[in-house]
Parts: structure tokens; sequence; C-alpha cells
């Protein structure tokens, strides 16, 4: 049984003090401010914290650490970068992420399904997992090896699909190799024109359907990066589950996105790191412009009804670290309960994982958390997690 000060209610958004949780295996048994102490439980007292569930990030690059992104992918063999992943993993669980979604190997094509799985039978500690395996770009595209002698025959940091007919035999790939759900690379390269996002499009309207309605014929969704039009708008017709990054979305696809459920995934973290972090001066204005124009269109999302989820395109910058997220969602416009609900609820839902994660339920999986401090008065104590629980087994304490 977990005891502490205050638990929080994430539907009510209610502080239920103090507040208790019973634990029965891997699953909650009750909650509340005073539960059932069968014969011979054991109590853990967390005294001054709060019990919340354990954090979602529906944005994370396991196979990725700080450093040049292109050059790990060249120079790290994939056993050396699935070690660097499995690290990876225990180091976010014990940050109380409790279930992520890998966006992405770059370039270790389907190594997550072996992260996921031993994650699953226990043999490493990490958070639950819901992965892509290898994203989806086409010929000369965002993540392709742009950058290097022709000659030298780079592979790109994703799987090539540069038609309709050519993503459904990489989605069945994928699927084949374990994918959770298919991640497309939509829009890139990204500038910034007179105070306006400019960033072509990769695929249409249609090959985003197709690919679309092959992922759903095995119950399966896709996931997009687009930053901005017309590559958010044929994401949103096209039915995909998120729209991540979302930099700039017009009035129709903002529309489309409120009535459809698709999430957006606004990922300030990663932002705010390259910015702190750039090659040159010049570089550092470039991406502190794209946050500002970031920030002035989440808040237009937020007014029209945007449904949002949290994730922080960790691996670029070191993981464990990306609490930070919540920090700047607040900042830019969000209450501290509102990113709570967008991270818990949304999240399990992205993730598909209602009703079994992202609330302090019975019957739900025992993910909990603790912090100090009441997080909707300070949302910056989610960066000091001090206990965490998933499926019943303390990791943290």
């Amino acid at each position: 049984m977990l005891r502490a000060a205050r638990l929080l209610e994430i539907e009510s958004g209610k502080i239920v003090t103090p507040g208790e949780v019973l634990v029965q295996g891997e699953r909650i048994a009750e909650v509340g401010s005073a539960v059932s102490r069968p014969p011979g439980v054991e109590v853990i007292d967390l005294g001054d914290s709060t019990l919340l569930p354990g954090l979602i990030d529906a944005h994370v690059h396991l196979f990725l650490h700080p450093g040049a992104e292109d050059l790990q992918t060249i120079e790290e063999s994939v056993p050396q970068r699935t070690i660097a992943a499995v690290l990876a993993a225990r180091d976010d669980l014990m940050a109380g992420f409790t279930a992520e979604r890998d966006m992405g190997t770059e370039g270790a094509g389907s190594a997550d399904t072996a992260v996921r799985n031993a994650i699953d039978q226990g043999s490493i500690p990490g958070p639950r997992l819901r992965i892509s395996g290898n994203a989806v770009d086409i010929l000369g595209g965002h993540e392709d090896a742009i950058r290097y002698n022709p000659a030298q025959h780079i592979f790109s940091n994703a799987t090539y699909a540069n038609n309709a007919a050519e993503l459904v035999t990489v989605i069945r790939q994928q699927l084949k190799e374990g994918a959770d759900f298919i991640k497309i690379y939509e829009t890139g390269p990204d500038s910034i024109r007179e105070g306006h996002l400019s960033t072509p499009f990769q695929y249409t309207e249609a090959e985003l359907k197709t690919a679309v309605q092959e992922a759903a014929r095995t119950g399966k969704r896709v996931a997009v990066h687009a930053t901005g039009e017309p590559g958010t708008l044929f994401a949103a017709r096209a039915g995909v589950v998120s729209i991540d990054h979302a930099n700039q979305l017009s009035e129709e696809t903002m529309r489309l996105m409120r009535e459809r459920r698709i999430f957006a995934v606004p990922t300030f973290t990663i932002a705010e790191y390259f910015a702190q972090h750039a090659a040159s001066p010049a570089q550092a204005e470039r991406e502190r412009l794209m946050i500002d124009l970031h920030v002035q269109e989440f808040r237009r999302q937020l007014a029209a009804g945007v449904p949002m989820a949290v994730g922080s395109d960790v691996g670029p910058f070191p993981h464990g670290t990306q609490a930070r997220e919540f920090v700047l969602m607040v900042k830019c416009g969000m209450t501290p309960l509102a990113v709570l609900q967008a991270d818990l609820l949304n999240g399990a839902k992205l993730l598909g994982w209602q009703d079994q994660i992202g609330a302090l339920k019975p019957g739900y999986w025992a993910d909990i958390i603790a912090v100090p401090g009441d997080p909707l008065n300070d949302i910056s104590v989610l960066q000091k997690v001090s206990f965490v629980m998933k499926g019943g087994v303390v990791y943290r304490k």
C-alpha cells in the first residue's frame, strides 16, 4: 500500500488528502484517502509528496543521444546503439516516465522491437513502449543523408517509400518486424520567410490516406512528423492519430484535428535544446525565431481547441530530463492541470492504453509516481520524481 500527503485525481483535477493506493499484483485495487489494509500488507509512506499516475512521453528516440544525429547512425553499430537504447529506457523510467512512444530508431531498423520485448518480459527496466521501428521517408527527404558525398552511399536514417505502393510494402515489412504504429515524415526542411513557416510536403494526401488505410487494416495507426502547411492538412485529412511538432496549423487543419481528435504533440524541449546548443550564432537565431513562431501558433491552437498530448523528442538531449516539456507547455499558455491531463489522459489514448494507464483507478496498471509538493501549484516538481512504480514493481524509492 502506498501512502502520501496528497493524491491527484487526474480526471476531476482534485487533490485528495491524504492519498492512499492499494496495489495487488500489477494492478491498482483501491484508491482514496483511506484504503483497506489487508493482513500483512506492506505500507510505503512517501510523506509530504503527491501520488500521481506514471508520466507518458509520446515522442521519444531511445536510439539517439546528444551529439550529431547523422554521425551516430554512421559511426555506431546497431548493437552499440541498442545498448544505448536500453540505458536510455532505464533513465526515462527512473525519471517517472512509465509509458512512451518511440518515434523511430533513426537508422536502427526494428531494433526497438527487441527493447520493447525485453522490457515486457521483465529482462530489463524501462517504460511500457509503443514502437515504430524505422520511420518512413522519401528519397532526399527530411531524414535522408543529404549532406554527404553521394558516392559514399550513406544510408538514410529512415526507410525509403516514394509512392503509395512503396508505402504499403514498407508498412507491411515494419508490421512484420514488430511495429506498434507507423511513423512517417510528412514535411521538411523548415525555414522562416517573412515571419511564416515554409516547409515542403513529402507525401500527397492520397498517399497518406493509403498509408493510414494499410495500417488500419491490422488495427494500427499512423503518426506524422509535420511542422506546417500543406503537409499538416494532408495528414489531418488522411486521418493520422497525431501530428508531431505542429509548429504551424491552418484554421482548417485545426478544425479537423479538433473534430477528429487528432493530437498535436508540440515538442518544445528539443527546440529549446537546439537553440541553446546551436553550432553558430546564426543557427541559434534561426532556432529562436522558430520557437517564437511556435509559441504564438501553440496559443492559437489552444484557443481553437486542438487536443494536445505531451512529447519531448528526447534523445538529441539527455534521456531522463524530459519533464522540462511540462514546464515549457505551462510557460507557453497551459495550466498545470491541463498539461497533466494532456499527458496522462490524452497520452493514454494516443498510445492505445486508455482504461489501462494515465489515471489512478481500480483495475488500472499500478504505474504510480510520487513528487515533492503539489504539481498543480508548481509543475516543475515533475522534474524531481522521488518514487517510481510500474506494474506494481518499485523501481525508485
